[in-house]
């Protein structure tokens, strides 16, 4: 068989991690990234397409004879790009966007989780702002307030009081913070306990899963401070034992991808299920229809399988294998623009890029570069993620904070605290 083209959408880290993990499988020839980012240039040719240019994406895998084209972010699996180009008999790996509504619209996954007794927060919906100013004055705290459409991850408030929650509820519904997915908002019943991912690749029945990992959303230490689109990951999780894995495999996952099929939607790509281990028993956060980021720079790097072979058959409607992993542990630590996820500056030299880290190292581009020159500068909220593999957890946790302090540039910003959680576990196993 003749090596593949792969063409990669969109340009941050995650994609960075893919195109990484796909550079080294004997599969593939050439890739490409549209629009990729300054990382992604060193392994494989980045093109200037926007990730939502459907028509333009098209006509370029056409052009280049791409044999299987891989979508990293959730908006143009909203906006129906699987739909597009296997209606023109073209190899993509993705749900379709009746699919994706599970990410693009949380009162459908609302619905959905409800109709097929998947274990989730109580809620209510509201399209009009006064009576959910109303409610937002009679129940209890805390409380979440969730825009119902894609949020870049920032879409969610876990409000303490009244005060918090009606200022968030204004942003969504009045401000339109988030423009159209603030059209609808849920009023949630804050959950306690811990939060975890479990990410599975499926055909639409089976589903091969991928280590599990703990993100960590908020900008500040200890988790305080707004949501942001993740500022380092660890993977695996602790607190997600095998016996868990096995409940979540058989209460949320499967009857997910059951239950889209029953309602005429056909899942086949990434699941992601954010959810949360409480002292009631599991239950779903929020789902997602693409790898987590910064989850990616954790999870990839301990997968063996050839992951281009597996989503390669997917795309041709070929049942999905069991995945080999690494038994090791890996921990992405994001340094991100200062200011973020307010407003930042952005064209600002990188510092240590040129270092040798070592093979344990991988520096992950995300909001990044080039100037004219050729010098790598920030070009977005979230710029690098720092990911270390070891076969130990403080091992990779000391490594991972060693390289940050290698990498720097005017007002880098990271989190400190990155893999407490995991300590906390780790210790109460070894006791």
């Amino acid at each position: 068989m003749a090596r593949m083209n792969i063409l990669v959408i969109g340009g941050g880290g995650r994609e960075h991690a893919l195109v990484t993990k796909m550079s080294a499988s004997p599969l593939v020839g050439a890739i490409f990234c549209a629009p990729g980012n300054a990382g992604i240039s060193n392994l494989a040719q980045c093109v200037d397409i926007a990730q939502n240019d459907i028509p333009e994406l098209l006509d370029f895998v056409r052009k280049k004879a791409i044999d299987l084209t891989v979508v990293g972010p959730e908006e143009p699996l909203v906006n129906g790009i699987v739909d597009e180009f296997e209606s023109q008999g073209l190899n993509i790996f993705g749900p379709t966007a009746k699919a994706a509504e599970i990410e693009g619209s949380k009162v459908f996954s609302k619905y959905l989780m409800q109709k097929y007794n998947i274990a989730t927060a109580g809620c209510e919906i509201f399209e009009d702002y006064e009576q959910a100013c109303q409610y937002l004055k009679k129940t209890n705290y805390p409380v979440v307030v969730k825009a119902d459409g894609l949020a870049a991850g920032k879409g969610t408030f876990v409000c303490a009081n009244e005060e918090l929650a009606l200022s968030a509820l204004r942003q969504t519904m009045v401000e339109k913070t988030f423009g159209f997915s603030g059209t609808k908002v849920i009023l949630e019943e804050f959950m306690a306990g811990e939060e975890v991912s479990v990410i599975g690749i499926t055909d639409g029945e089976s589903i091969a899963y991928l280590p599990s990992a703990q993100d960590h959303k908020a900008i500040f230490d200890n988790d305080q401070g707004p949501n942001t689109g993740g500022m380092g990951a660890y993977a695996p999780a602790p607190v997600m034992t095998p016996e868990l894995l096995h409940r979540v495999d058989m209460e949320i996952m499967q009857p997910t991808i059951n239950a889209m099929a029953l309602e005429g939607r056909p899942y086949r790509g990434i699941l992601y299920a954010g959810l949360m281990v409480t002292k009631e028993g599991l239950k779903v956060v929020e789902f997602n229809c693409r790898l987590g980021d910064p989850e990616a720079q954790a999870i990839l790097p301990l997968v063996d399988s050839d992951l281009v072979e597996a989503m390669f058959r997917i795309a041709k409607g070929k049942r999905v294998r069991e995945l080999e992993l690494v038994n090791k542990w890996a921990m992405c630590v994001v340094i991100a623009s200062g200011g973020y996820p307010g407003g930042y500056e952005k064209n600002k030299r990188i510092l240590g890029l040129d270092k040798k880290l070592g093979k344990d190292i991988s520096v992950f581009h995300a909001g990044t570069k080039f100037t004219e020159p050729g010098q790598v500068v920030t070009d977005g909220g979230r710029v690098l993620g720092v990911t270390a593999i070891a076969n130990d957890f403080h091992s990779v946790r000391e490594r991972a904070y060693w390289a940050v302090g290698k990498i720097t540039f005017d007002k880098a910003y990271y989190r400190k605290d990155i893999g407490a959680k995991a300590l906390k576990h780790l210790t109460f196993m070894r006791n």
